[in-house]
């Protein structure tokens, strides 16, 4: 099923722009792959004159013929001629193409790669003269390679971009106008297994729930998403043992970098180079405590960003001998116990994101992070959203459920206020205390509440 085009308001903008104006124009596209980069692109070319090419990893001459075909449709018997290199091909393009034509280059990486001297060959005729306009457009997957290409300053392409735009995944709000959900939780459910990703979304939208998605496209041996955590390493890594090593301890519970270190028996040096590529990539984060200095590294706490990859690391890879055994009714039953835990983290994160989108106590606020630590009374103490006003002159304290019952209110706020008695940052300022509550019960009155409705609303 394919999905509306959503969001990209501003990408698609800022592309229009570029690629009219008078001046020849490079723009980029870059980011992980299945984020929906290939679709912008073609709903931005769909009025333009254009050519559109997939590159792919066959040898050049092969690809020159294909792309000669494409140009032929703008360029009569453009296709009729062998061209023996990029130079003759670009060549005449360059000449005989219309004004204003955009020449778009979809999985540049993998033509870079088979014709490494063709960056360079384009970057001459973006420097050159010309009295019609020509835009180029690079997209491709590899985030390395495209980097590479475009930010490194030695590369023939650095400084040539009008535009760099990284595409990454669709906020939250966003899934609700993928599927027919028939509550808030069944959303939160479904994004805390696909994320933003609106490939992932379109591949379970032929399913009826999101177990059984999962069940199909995860955990079955021939599951188009089986080996997808090996293909997005794959796309960004020089070596992917180590990062899938580190997100597998990750996923199992290991947050801390000497805990990492500890279970692979290396040094905690020997990590800094995987560990910060995967932050780069944004496959994972690293928290620190609200208020605590950005360089408390002792404090860091290391989570899965990614909540697909989270969900294959902390679930679909431990049971990855009864996926090969095919053992679905044990599997699906497995699925059912752990899923509402999967959701309740996905919840707790999209809750402290929701927080400076949104008014509460009568104030706006920073962004939100967790807390952790000992307590007033030296116990250990954590608090799943807290954020300061943006004025400073007070803090919003927060816990994050996924489900209260009517009568489960009045209990649960009592526990958050004894934690903020026991809170070291709450002491002296004036404080808000709000339960995320994703569904449930009414709220006693008075009460400072927020449910997902709410939340997926302002995350968009």
């Amino acid at each position: 099923m394919k999905l509306p085009f959503l969001d990209r308001h501003e990408e698609r903008k800022r592309l229009r722009r570029a690629l009219s104006s008078r001046e020849g124009n490079v723009v980029v596209l870059y980011g992980r792959r299945r984020c929906g980069k290939s679709r912008l692109l073609l709903e931005t070319l769909q009025d333009r004159r254009s050519v559109y090419f997939v590159c792919d990893e066959r040898e050049g001459s092969l690809q020159r013929r294909s792309l000669a075909g494409a140009i032929a449709s703008l360029v009569p018997a453009f296709a009729r001629v062998e061209y023996p290199d990029w130079d003759a091909l670009l060549d005449r393009f360059w000449s005989e193409a219309p004004d204003g034509v955009v020449l778009a280059f979809d999985e540049f990486p993998y033509l870079a790669t088979a014709s490494p001297e063709l960056p360079s060959l384009l970057q001459k005729r973006i420097d050159a003269a010309h009295p019609r306009t020509r835009h180029i457009v690079l997209c491709g997957s590899s985030q390395r390679m495209m980097q590479g290409l475009v930010l490194d300053a030695t590369a023939p392409l650095y400084g040539r971009a009008r535009e760099i735009l990284e595409i990454g995944p669709l906020a939250a709000g966003w899934i609700s106008k993928a599927f027919s959900f028939r509550d808030e939780i069944s959303a939160l459910e479904a994004f805390s297994v696909w994320g933003g990703i609106p490939r992932y979304w379109e591949l379970a939208n032929d399913f009826k729930t999101t177990h059984a998605a999962i069940a199909r496209l995860v955990l079955d041996p021939l599951g188009a998403l089986r080996e997808e955590p090996d293909r997005l390493l794959l796309d960004d890594l020089w070596e992917t043992t180590q990062a899938s090593s580190v997100l597998s301890l990750i996923g199992e519970g290991c947050n801390k970098i000497s805990e990492i270190a500890g279970r692979l028996g290396k040094p905690a040096t020997s990590l800094s180079r995987p560990l910060s590529r995967l932050l780069e990539l944004g496959l994972v984060e690293r928290e620190i405590p609200f208020g605590a200095s950005e360089r408390d590294s002792k404090r860091s706490r290391y989570r899965i960003a990614d909540p697909f990859l989270s969900f294959w690391f902390r679930f679909a890879a431990p049971h990855r001998a009864l996926v090969e055994a095919r053992r679905s009714t044990l599997l699906e039953r497995q699925l059912a116990e752990y899923l509402p835990a999967q959701t309740g983290v996905v919840w707790e994160r999209l809750a402290r994101l929701s927080v400076p989108c949104l008014s509460l106590g009568g104030r706006r606020w920073l962004p939100a992070s967790r807390w952790w630590g000992g307590g007033l009374d030296r116990q250990p103490l954590e608090i799943d959203i807290a954020a300061a006003s943006e004025d400073g002159s007070a803090i919003l304290v927060g816990e994050a459920k996924l489900a209260l019952g009517s009568r489960d209110w009045s209990r649960e706020i009592a526990v958050l206020r004894a934690k903020i008695k026991r809170f070291p940052p709450a002491q002296g300022r004036k404080v808000i205390a709000c339960i995320w509550c994703a569904a449930g019960g009414r709220a006693p009155a008075g009460s400072v509440t927020v449910d997902a409705r709410r939340v997926l609303q302002v995350l968009k």
